[in-house]
């Protein structure tokens, strides 16, 4: 990755920006019309679930509308008009299904004109405007000629010639993978191996999953997917709080959907598409993602910032949704830490990994959608109490991880000298942790100079494992001090050779194994040092 594009990443997943929103909410989205060719239905499925699906045609158009709605649990304002998407359809015949949205249509002519307002793709109504990738090629041929004059041109020309072709791939690849609803684009697949023949649930569009892939096409400037994929998601969110423990709570988003082809009702010969979320209730292990909201919420933040199109978040049911998710996720409970306490196989990997506590990956999105619903909110009566209980949780939260998760050898010394089953409000050892517990590997592994965050931390147990993706993104979105941010890469350049070696980025260090795998993971063959890490 370069240096611009990782500059770009940390622009775009920064929340330490100007607030930019309308500050009154229903006149920043009363004339708001959104042409989409989905709504939202529920399905009577297997006895007692209900499916909640979108269907769609080639045919729709979308009316705004608005309703009544009663008061939500979690302290959404009682009978408050929200505008939500009434929409009309009609049948769609499977041969009608197109692979895109026809310009000569209502809803092709509905993009056209609003991109050209805020400019999405960066190429309407400016022919002559070259891609960022031709700037880039420009400076760098520039660059050689002007340094090495013409000696260097075939070397410098077959390098790029290489360096493209391997771009050109990988975007081939990544528009391979992109799954279409209706003719547009609104994800990308979890894994595309055309090899296996066993799927499983990998063809599936995956919250998680799709976020990289979702900045890679923020960073392009292909804006529709992600806004489509943004909206699309935001439709499946659990709105109804049900007493059934097997649905979802109110505010949970899903771990994936999948676009399925099915007979319309009392017609064999036409065909519709829906989207089937699931929530963890078909997954593997049956655990419910806990990542998929925060991801979504920081999605909504960079596609914002990279667009310029401010809308998407202003919007009342987008409003609605970040609001349940933070109520979600900030609700109180008997814990006492400011951290999300989740179980294991709720994020990373959806499998076992000795996780179940408060885990630094939850943590670290946790406070970057913290950062990001706090730019995107709208300041209302209705926000007031919401916004001043997440400004707190911040505070706490990141004092919680940069003083207790932080380890590098000067902690390393202090925990071997802790005194252990200290009550007062004073303790040094606050959490009763043993020295004993410090496995040999790390005292040999740490170097001088450098450190990290530990993967989890809980009464008298520290999980020194060192996880890659919640020591980055703790670094990206501020969630480490500025040393402990260049202490954690020090780390990172020190044990190269542990981290990465002829692989990517490791998920976490050391692996598990022997019994130590047996009891953590269940035996799991695809949770093996081979396979994962």
């Amino acid at each position: 990755m370069s240096m611009g594009t990782c500059e770009a990443v940390l622009q775009v997943l920064s929340g330490a920006v100007p607030r930019l929103l309308s500050s009154d909410l229903c006149s920043s989205n009363s004339d708001f019309v959104f042409s989409s060719k989905y709504h939202i239905r529920s399905v009577k499925k297997k006895g007692s679930r209900y499916l909640q699906s979108l269907k769609c045609s080639s045919m729709m158009r979308c009316q705004i509308g608005s309703y009544k709605c009663t008061r939500l649990v979690g302290g959404l304002d009682a009978n408050t008009a929200i505008d939500r998407l009434k929409l009309l359809s009609c049948k769609c015949q499977q041969a009608d299904r197109v692979s895109g949205v026809g310009m000569g249509d209502g809803n092709g002519a509905w993009f056209v004109d609003n991109a050209k307002k805020l400019n999405l793709n960066g190429s309407i109504n400016s022919p002559n405007v070259l891609e960022f990738e031709d700037v880039e090629q420009l400076k760098r041929e520039k660059e050689v000629s002007t340094s090495n004059g013409t000696a260097g041109t075939g070397t410098s020309t077959f390098h790029k010639a290489s360096v493209d072709s391997i771009e050109d791939e990988a975007w081939g690849l990544l528009q391979d993978s992109m799954v279409y609803y209706c003719g547009s684009p609104i994800g990308t697949v979890a894994a595309n191996d055309p090899t296996s023949s066993n799927v499983l649930n990998y063809d599936q569009v995956f919250i998680r999953d799709f976020i990289p892939s979702g900045i890679a096409f923020l960073l392009k400037g292909e804006y529709d997917i992600v806004r489509n994929f943004i909206l699309h998601t935001l439709q499946l969110q659990s709105w109804e709080k049900t007493m059934d423990c097997h649905s979802p709570g109110q505010g949970l988003m899903p771990a994936s959907f999948k676009v399925r082809t099915v007979p319309l009702d009392g017609d064999d010969s036409a065909t519709e598409e829906v989207l089937d979320p699931d929530f963890g209730e078909a997954a593997i292990g049956r655990v419910a993602p806990v990542d998929s909201g925060l991801w979504w919420i920081i999605l909504l933040r960079a596609y914002g910032k990279c667009s310029g199109d401010l809308s998407v978040q202003e919007r009342v049911d987008v409003q609605t949704g970040i609001k349940m998710i933070l109520r979600l996720c900030i609700a109180d409970g008997f814990d006492m830490f400011p951290t999300l306490l989740v179980t294991d196989g709720s994020c990373m990997i959806d499998r076992r990994m000795g996780i179940h506590g408060h885990p630094l990956e939850i943590q670290a999105l946790f406070y970057s959608a913290l950062l990001c619903a706090r730019e995107m909110l709208t300041p209302e009566d209705g926000s007031a109490d919401l916004i001043r209980a997440l400004n707190n949780r911040l505070v706490a939260l990141s004092f919680h991880i940069r003083e207790y998760y932080w380890i590098d050898m000067r902690k390393l010394n202090e925990i071997y000298r802790y005194k252990t089953e200290e009550y007062s409000y004073d303790a040094v050892n606050k959490f009763n942790i043993y020295p004993d517990q410090i496995s040999p590997w790390l005292v040999e592994w740490m170097p001088n100079k450098g450190g990290y965050l530990i993967g989890n931390l809980q009464p008298a147990h520290m999980d020194f494992r060192f996880f890659s993706l919640g020591n980055l993104w703790a670094v990206v979105g501020g969630l480490a001090t500025t040393d402990q941010s260049h202490a954690i890469l020090d780390l990172i350049e020190a044990k190269w050779a542990d981290l990465v070696t002829d692989m990517p980025f490791k998920i976490c260090y050391p692996a598990l194994e022997g019994q130590e795998w047996q009891i953590i993971t269940g035996c799991d063959p695809k949770n093996t040092r081979f396979i994962c890490f």
